[in-house]
């Protein structure tokens, strides 16, 4: 098969949708799918007005489709709601074509909280955007039932998985000469310093030990500032990020709008406990415990997130790496795989 996946999201971006993109297109190739990825850096591009580190594609829709035109691909996955995310949604509407679709961020949160959009606009025109796929996939049951609530139909369950090779498991956090001067416990963040992430709430806490922050964002510089006694690492390369995932005490999420949290895995992969609120992603990757329903595995999930990031100091690394254990690429391609839907042909033959 030879899919195109289309995706606003790409290397040298930096985020969650990215590694499940990229992780992705390398599992599907031993199984046979031929993976095109069209992408930002493919067309003329200029940054994200608000949002540094992300480019994104100026008026594709012609060059997009000679690239589809040229590549006849028997399967069409649009990953984002961007610019070549709609592009590729008129391109396959003009065409009579099956494509579907994925749900990997609550872009209406983030409107809403960067701009004051509010969320009904938002949602409606997601609901929109995704109406004519043939299978909207979703990371979450939490998400795919608050999607169902809002109108949106067609939707497909799509777990997430981790990399078990570059996160390794240490049964004690290991000790790295360039944090060896700071005290403990390590209360790490990952990901993006944006306004979707709920960072302040991290950041504004009263705990022991050091705060340690890896990423870049929009709110980075005034965030510094404001926040000099926080340890600022920047984006990176990912083997020395997951040394420092398994170096630390605790990983704290405190996002309230994540559709998945695939940082959490790979803190737990290193035996890192989480802390986090209840919300959406959290209760997907923290699964109850078999035997104490009320209880989650591999972290604290809480709505006091310093007491939820104390609690978890408390549970065991082997633990947090079993629940990691848990989630699987292959599982996830699989699911992948099985959502892709053929291209239909009109009745005149053309593409």
């Amino acid at each position: 098969m030879k899919l195109a996946l289309i995706t606003d999201a790409w290397h040298p971006q930096v985020n969650g949708v990215v590694t499940t993109l990229h992780e992705l297109v390398a599992a599907l190739a031993p199984l046979g799918v031929e993976v095109e990825v069209i992408h930002p850096g493919l067309f003329r591009n200029r940054p994200c007005p608000g949002y540094k580190g992300i480019d994104l594609a100026v008026r594709p829709g012609k060059p997009l489709a000679q690239m589809l035109d040229s590549l006849q691909p028997d399967a069409i996955h649009l990953a984002t709601e961007g610019p070549l995310g709609w592009a590729g949604r008129r391109y396959c509407l003009k065409r009579r074509l099956a494509f579907t679709t994925a749900f990997h961020t609550k872009f209406p949160e983030i409107l809403h909280a960067a701009l004051r959009v509010p969320l009904s606009w938002g949602y409606a025109l997601f609901r929109h955007f995704h109406k004519p796929s043939s299978g909207v996939m979703v990371p979450t049951q939490g998400v795919l039932d608050m999607l169902k609530g809002r109108g949106f139909d067609k939707l497909k369950p799509w777990t997430h998985g981790v990399d078990l090779n570059l996160f390794e498991y240490h049964d004690k956090p290991l000790d790295l000469p360039g944090l060896s001067c700071f005290p403990r416990p390590f209360h790490l963040f990952v990901g993006r310093v944006s306004y979707e992430k709920n960072i302040e709430a991290f950041l504004s806490m009263d705990l022991p030990g050091t705060r340690i922050v890896c990423g870049v964002g929009p709110l980075e510089e005034s965030l510094r500032k404001r926040h000099p006694d926080v340890v600022w690492m920047g984006v990176l390369p990912r083997p020395e990020l997951a040394r420092i995932y398994a170096a630390s005490d605790v990983f704290v999420f405190p996002s309230r709008s994540e559709t998945f949290g695939l940082v959490m895995l790979e803190a737990m992969a290193c035996g890192t406990p989480v802390a986090a609120y209840p919300v959406d992603g959290p209760l997907e990757v923290l699964r109850p415990d078999a035997d104490y329903p009320h209880q989650r595995k591999g972290g604290v999930l809480h709505e006091d997130l310093a007491y939820a990031s104390l609690e978890a100091l408390k549970v065991p690394r082997s633990e947090a790496r079993a629940q990691a254990l848990s989630f699987s690429w292959d599982e996830s391609t699989r699911l992948f795989e099985q959502h892709l839907v053929q291209i239909l042909r009109d009745q005149q033959g053309h593409r």
